[in-house]
């Protein structure tokens, strides 16, 4: 069950519910108010069938510019428009705020409809001329025009016809694509509960999934789809384009509101801050700092930082699930005027905490293509994961890396940055060695703090493609391999022994159990799997790095007593050990019983 959604548009009085009824026989003012003023001042919603069997809703909006913040919400979720301009007044004042709107969004498929043509039959011609005119550098440029009467019922079935050549053109809408329902009512109905409703211009809804409602400054809130009606009649699917009433589980009518969204959950980037290029509208350089932005239903308050004429970044009050591409409508807070449009060439931009930096964003922005920049974005980073890009809109299923960019497991990583990494890592490990020529390597965590957060999730491939070696939590440079011959197994099992208790060194006994006498141990030690210590005192190569780890916590300065009890050794292991450590610099003594840690 899917349908076309057509908004209305044009000047307060123009016919355009009249319009709406006599198409559908509908009444599209939903409040008493409205019918008692025969004044639009919410959105009104109406349907039919046109005579190919198209079904067709309509969103009729208010044409006064006291309510240009309600005839936002209906026009911003539209993808086809139906121009109003009554033949006896011609274009007017919000004529002209309505057509900024449609460029600002970029609506681009509709028809123009001069109405009240039998009050003024001569001047119907002029009226489409002037409305062609105005329309010219919009989405509607090329229209096709229609003179009716509403209450005549003069021309409606020619009206009929055009519309269903119009919507036989527009695009089929995606229904595989990301859900977000922005939602333009909210109430409750007796024995349901919460209901909401919206356009449904892309996505699939469906009866039991779970979903999230998010936006207007609120906590995100997960709620549970307990049924679905598209034009009065119930259903257990919804596919774009569609009119959706939603019954919701878990949330109170009270509690939702226009200008929210129901998204699916984890698919969407939640957007603060964006950077964007004018589409339509005043220059940026023109615009005020703080103004309100529009997207969908939302209306939110904004802040704007100005590249230059063309390029602007944009604090939001509160975040909004957006994506590249996504269009805003700027408008004046204080004159509710359209000022314009901007299209996001990035929701998730970079600081700029540095003099300068503004203007130098401000040239990437200005060569950035519409679609956003993904090898700037993964560049950026160094690395970025394919679901984040995904989220902000840079990738899709026939999105393919670019050529500086390698996917590595659900990764996209910058190959430039990535040899940076790696030279970066063997320069460091080389210094290590150079300093201290028993060194164990760096650690893991010394290792990925310089080269970032991003890299971090590939350390292992870049020690092997840097021609290193990591050894029990150390990266290295590769060792010498010693032949151990049949002392091998009696050193593996003389290293698992000293892995679980790195500090009780085995007796001479011990060792002599194990296959190993002077002769093995020495070879051991060349190929450093063992350290040698005074006293037949034998350990791993990283006892010295870990005795280090538990004397710093220990109260400066410390005892020797103090120190055997922190390692849990004895004096036989502890005072060869601490020699060893006073030999390397790592501690300091300071008289016969207490030494620091000075490293």
């Amino acid at each position: 069950m899917t349908t076309h959604v057509v908004a209305t548009a044009g000047h307060v009085d123009h016919g355009k519910s009249t319009l709406i009824r006599a198409l559908t026989g509908m009444e599209p003012d939903r409040w008493e108010e409205e019918r008692r003023r025969g004044l639009t001042i919410d959105l009104g919603f109406a349907w039919t069938t046109l005579p190919s069997g198209r079904e067709v809703a309509f969103v009729d909006v208010p044409g006064h510019e006291r309510f240009i913040r309600n005839a936002l919400a209906g026009l911003a979720t539209a993808p086809v428009v139906c121009f109003v301009v009554a033949a006896d007044e011609g274009w007017s004042a919000q004529s002209s705020d309505h057509r900024d709107a449609i460029a600002a969004l970029g609506i681009r498929h509709g028809l123009i409809v001069v109405t009240k043509a039998d009050r003024a039959p001569d001047l119907v011609a002029a009226t489409i001329e002037r409305a062609r005119s105005e329309l010219a550098h919009t989405g509607l440029r090329d229209a096709p025009a229609v003179a009716v009467s509403a209450v005549q019922s003069i021309g409606l079935d020619t009206l009929k016809q055009v519309l269903d050549d119009v919507l036989a053109e527009t695009p089929a809408p995606d229904a595989d694509g990301r859900l977000r329902l922005w939602i333009d009512r909210s109430f409750s109905v007796s024995g349901a509960g919460t209901v909401v409703t919206g356009t449904l211009v892309a996505g699939t809804l469906t009866k039991d999934a779970r979903l999230v409602v998010v936006g207007d400054g609120r906590e995100p809130r997960e709620v549970v789809v307990r049924g679905l009606e598209s034009r009065d009649s119930a259903a257990d699917v919804l596919r774009p384009m569609n009119r959706a009433a939603v019954n919701l589980r878990g949330v109170a009518a009270g509690e939702i509101r226009r200008g929210q969204a129901l998204i699916a959950p984890g698919a969407w980037f939640f957007a603060t801050v964006v950077d964007a290029r004018r589409i339509g509208g005043a220059a940026l350089d023109e615009v005020p700092e703080q103004l309100t932005v529009h997207i969908g239903t939302a209306t939110v308050p904004a802040r704007l930082r100005r590249f230059d004429a063309e390029h602007a970044r944009i604090t939001l009050d509160w975040p909004l699930p957006l994506i590249v591409g996504d269009r805003l409508l700027l408008r004046d807070p204080g004159r509710h005027l359209v000022l314009g449009g901007v299209g996001v060439l990035d929701p998730d931009p970079p600081p700029l905490p540095r003099r300068g930096d503004g203007a130098r964003r401000g040239v990437a922005l200005a060569a950035m293509p519409p679609e956003g920049d993904v090898l700037a974005k993964v560049a950026s980073r160094g690395a970025v994961e394919a679901d984040y890009l995904r989220r902000i809109g840079l990738l899709d299923a026939d999105t393919a890396p670019p050529p500086e960019v390698r996917e590595v497991s659900n990764w996209w990583v910058h190959l430039p940055t990535y040899d940076d990494w790696r030279l970066k890592l063997r320069v460091m490990v080389e210094n290590d060695a150079q300093q201290d020529q028993l060194t164990l390597g760096i650690s893991q965590g010394a290792a990925r703090d310089p080269l970032g957060p991003s890299a971090a999730h590939f350390i292992d491939q870049l020690v092997a493609d840097a021609g290193l070696e990591l050894h029990n939590g150390y990266v290295r440079l590769p060792r010498v391999r010693v032949d151990l011959g049949r002392a091998e197994v009696g050193v593996a099992k003389l290293e698992a022994r000293l892995l679980a208790n790195p500090f009780l060194a085995p007796l001479v006994g011990d060792l002599a159990a194990l296959g190993l006498g002077a002769r093995e141990l020495a070879a051991a030690e060349r190929a450093q799997r063992v350290l040698r210590l005074q006293g037949g005192v034998v350990l791993l190569p990283s006892a010295p790095e870990l005795a280090i780890q538990a004397l710093a916590q220990l109260p400066q300065p410390f005892t020797t007593s103090q120190a055997r009890q922190a390692l849990g050794t004895s004096r036989r292991v502890a005072i060869p050990l601490l020699e060893h450590l006073d030999g390397r610099g790592w501690t300091r003594r300071i008289d016969d019983e207490h030494r620091e840690v000075v490293r």
